[in-house]
């Protein structure tokens, strides 16, 4: 059994456990599993989304250790996200409410706003142009977007809004027009990347962080052969080794004691139970000095289907990249 997962608050005063089972690129027929032995081995927090195209998996999973009584449904928070196609105002309820019905649930503890690029509306999750490396486009702005997120909390479906992948420009657009300001935003987050003018600004405005690939996503479908493997990084290995800890173990409490949410994904049952025992043991100033020094502007996650939207959260950074 993992240690008791601490809990961290929204702004509003609502709670959410530090730590919670990321469940993107899990391999299909190994999610539902892998929610059971989560939820039995202490976690309470399941990160979903409808483009992952696994939430009846997730559902099946928390179905089945609420009907053995292991865990009542308001013990868990459960989140999920809005896709690119369905930013327009009039298809959010209907959205949600696709959720709700894959995950066989009533409400969601956070619902956010996946990207900030809107795509062509429709069913295609990525309508993508004939090139085949890009999609088409939506003129919406994620603006107009963000009242119908505050409509689903009025409405009691969902309890908590955010952001994912938005940049500082973008969320204090939103927090301009924001009536339910956004609780967190869900970002990449790793030593190879910290987005720290990104993560000081959400703090400023209490905007939680929730980082997603702590561990570097070595498994993105997208990974090239001489890509570097944070995993394997010297000084996350050298740091392990000083804490009798796992090198995933260093990279999920380093979120951590930055003061966030931390979102590893797993199948394996003891990787889970690994990923949560984190809270026994305290990296020291040193420590959190040689893993801010591994800083690369390393993004795993850099969106390429989106580039040249008008709103595409990265592309400033790339464009700079390239020159």
């Amino acid at each position: 059994m993992a240690p008791k997962i601490p809990t961290v608050f929204f702004k509003n005063g609502s709670p959410i456990p530090a730590l919670g089972l990321g469940t993107w690129n899990s391999p299909p027929g190994q999610v539902t599993q892998a929610v059971k032995d989560a939820i039995d081995v202490g976690y309470r927090h399941i990160d979903c989304a409808h483009v992952y195209d696994n939430e009846h998996e997730v559902g099946a999973g928390i179905a089945a250790k609420v009907a053995q009584g292991n865990v009542k449904r308001e013990d868990l928070f459960i989140t999920s996200k809005l896709w690119n196609t369905y930013h327009r105002p009039d298809l959010v309820m209907g959205a949600l409410q696709a959720t709700l019905r894959n995950l066989n649930l009533k409400y969601l503890d956070l619902y956010l706003i996946h990207w900030p690029v809107a795509y062509r509306e429709g069913d295609e999750l990525f309508p993508l142009r004939p090139d085949g490396k890009r999609v088409h486009f939506s003129d919406v702005d994620y603006i107009e977007t963000w009242p119908a997120m505050e409509r689903l909390v009025e409405a009691g479906l969902v309890r908590n809004i955010g952001l994912s992948n938005f940049n500082v420009q973008q969320v204090q657009r939103v927090l301009d027009v924001a009536r339910i300001p956004p609780a967190t935003n869900q970002i990449e987050c790793h030593p190879y990347l910290h987005q720290a003018s990104l993560t000081e600004f959400c703090k400023r405005h209490d905007v939680t962080i929730t980082a997603y690939s702590p561990l570097g996503s070595p498994a993105r479908p997208w990974v090239k052969q001489d890509d570097p493997v944070l995993l394997e990084d010297a000084v996350v290995q050298r740091l392990a080794q000083k804490h009798s800890k796992t090198p995933a173990q260093i990279l999920i409490r380093y979120q951590n004691q930055l003061g966030h949410v931390v979102i590893p994904k797993s199948v394996s049952r003891q990787r889970i139970a690994s990923n949560a025992d984190v809270f026994g043991f305290e990296l020291d100033a040193a420590d959190l000095q040689q893993l801010a020094g591994l800083e690369r502007n390393g993004r795993i996650c850099p969106e390429s289907f989106s580039f040249g939207h008008p709103h595409h959260p990265f592309e400033a950074e790339f464009r700079k990249g390239r020159r």
